[in-house]
């Protein structure tokens, strides 16, 4: 059979999704800080967005319009928290160059309701506008002579770190510029907890040093404030603290190398092995529990960033609970329209037009994608509310099971965007603050066939029982599945050992060992 080319027309259904349609779809997995990221991103890359906070009012004169107001402007504010239909399509972001250009020149836009406390910064605006300053008080005690105010800030102590504070110990403790190279070194490759995190060997090789005078340098560090700072395990970090008490004695020094048993609470074998009396190891083990095991944690690490919730809960008189938005974290921005249209009348070019065009699209549409996230948090956040009612009014021991099948049919959307709206999302409570993925576990069967348990509600009862426990009657995993049957809840031996493991509770052999 002979080949050859044809031209054969076919008709076919296929799922297509816009590139605006995507990243929409990305902007509901994001935490409120990538979004926060995300937002300013686009803010610096687009001239027609704004924050909401930073653009002019439209009652003041010669805003929007030259000579005059602009009258089409009306900045909208929608409400996210009234929960209403959300459509994810690509019909609801698709947008032709004929629309863009008919919507230039309409009214201020505004994505967000405006409904937050005044920031630091626009108090001070505010003090400014009428003629106050934080320091521009007359009568201040710090003024000098020229009438300005001395500069407070200037006067506040930097915090510092710990790579800083050795540095500077360092400094004074060797003169040799080769020494305080190393020395230099190995302080930048102690990590947040006091240790160093590269080996020896490695720094040598790194500065083409022998070995030995790394060692020498690396005692000298040893030496420095806090103390146990630059050791490599947490045997070397104890040992160090030790010898600056002078306590670390043949007995002391064989149980920090026996640390595992310690762990294990074996103080038989620890007795046998320093050669002690029972009373002695209690000593030893006291004096180890009076050591910093991360010396420098008191010089804090990075800047950690502090969970914000995206929803709030609140209880109302009649016993139901009020969902709402954070608006808070929630990026307001403007569709600067009246700018679009003076560029656009202005004498420009093909491509000028092209480009306002083009920001006018992505300013629309990411004030729409930035208004249908926060419905569809909304939307889904408020389901969670009243499928875990219980857990709400009673605890954790109601907690339901719950999947994202049962949320997504409740409120007519797809499993996948329940799962990205729950994902890095949090919910302020009265009983805390969870993240939305907390309220979806897994069902365990009851012992007569009743309504099933939820899995954290079961490892909630594991705890409360082992803390209940007496010392003379410790409970094993099977004494906790007879008394979980007892409480109609059918589960295996191994699934209690798997949730005791996942709370980090050790074993009835270890808890024995503990509370004798």
């Amino acid at each position: 059979m002979a080949l050859s080319t044809k031209l054969i027309m076919r008709q076919g259904q296929s799922l297509v999704m816009t590139p605006q349609l995507l990243q929409a779809i990305k902007l509901l997995q994001f935490s409120n800080i990538e979004l926060t990221a995300f937002v300013q991103d686009e803010l610096e890359r687009n001239p027609l967005l704004e924050r909401a906070e930073d653009a002019p009012d439209p009652r003041d004169p010669g805003v929007g319009f030259e000579g005059g107001v602009d009258p089409t402007a009306s900045p909208a504010s929608p409400d996210f928290n009234d929960a209403s239909e959300t459509e994810w399509s690509s019909e609801s972001f698709a947008t032709d160059r004929g629309a863009l250009e008919a919507s230039l020149g309409t009214e201020l836009s505004n994505a967000f309701e405006d409904d937050r406390a005044p920031t630091p910064g626009e108090y001070r605006e505010t003090f400014e506008a009428s003629g106050l300053s934080a320091t521009s008080w007359s009568g201040s005690s710090g003024s000098v002579g020229d009438g300005e105010a001395a500069n407070l800030e200037a006067y506040v102590a930097a915090e510092t770190n710990l790579k800083d504070h050795l540095a500077a110990q360092l400094a004074f403790t060797t003169t040799d510029p080769v020494d305080r190279m190393i020395g230099q070194v190995l302080i930048d490759s102690i990590d947040d907890a006091g240790y160093l995190a590269d080996s020896v060997s490695e720094i040598a090789a790194r500065l083409h040093t022998p070995i030995e005078r790394v060692e020498r340098v690396l005692t000298i560090i040893h030496g420095f404030d806090p103390s146990g700072v630059g050791a490599r395990d947490l045997a070397e970090c104890l040992a160090i603290q030790l010898r600056e008490r002078d306590r670390f004695d043949p007995a002391m020094k064989a149980l920090i190398a026996n640390l595992g048993l310690l762990a294990k609470r074996d103080f038989a074998a620890l007795r046998k092995i320093c050669h002690v009396d029972e009373e002695d190891i209690i000593d030893m083990v006291a004096e180890i529990k009076r050591l910093d095991p991360k010396p420098g944690r008191a010089f804090g690490g990075g800047s950690i960033q502090p969970l914000v919730p995206d929803v709030i809960v609140r209880p109302l008189p009649d016993g139901s609970w009020y969902v709402e938005l954070n608006t808070e974290v929630l990026p307001r921005v403007l569709v600067n329209h009246s700018y679009a249209t003076r560029i656009t009348k202005a004498k420009s070019n093909e491509a000028d037009r092209n480009f306002m065009s083009t920001c006018l699209q992505t300013a629309n549409w990411l004030t729409k994608s930035l208004e249908q996230r926060a419905r569809t948090i909304l939307k889904v956040s408020s389901e969670i509310v009243r499928q875990q009612d219980a857990f709400f009014a009673h605890g954790v021991e109601h907690l339901r099971p719950l999947n994202l099948k049962t949320i997504a049919e409740a409120i007519g959307m797809h499993e996948s965007t329940v799962s990205r709206v729950t994902s890095n999302k949090y919910m302020a409570t009265p009983r805390g603050l969870f993240e939305l993925k907390y309220f979806f576990t897994a069902s365990i069967a009851s012992q007569d066939g009743g309504d099933a348990h939820s899995a954290e509600s079961v490892r909630f009862r594991i705890r409360h029982m082992i803390d209940q426990e007496s010392p003379a009657e410790i409970l094993s995993d099977d004494a906790i599945v007879a008394r979980l049957k007892d409480a109609n809840i059918n589960i295996a031996r191994r699934t209690v050992a798997k949730y005791r493991e996942s709370l980090k509770i050790p074993s009835s052999v270890e808890r024995r060992r503990a509370k004798a």
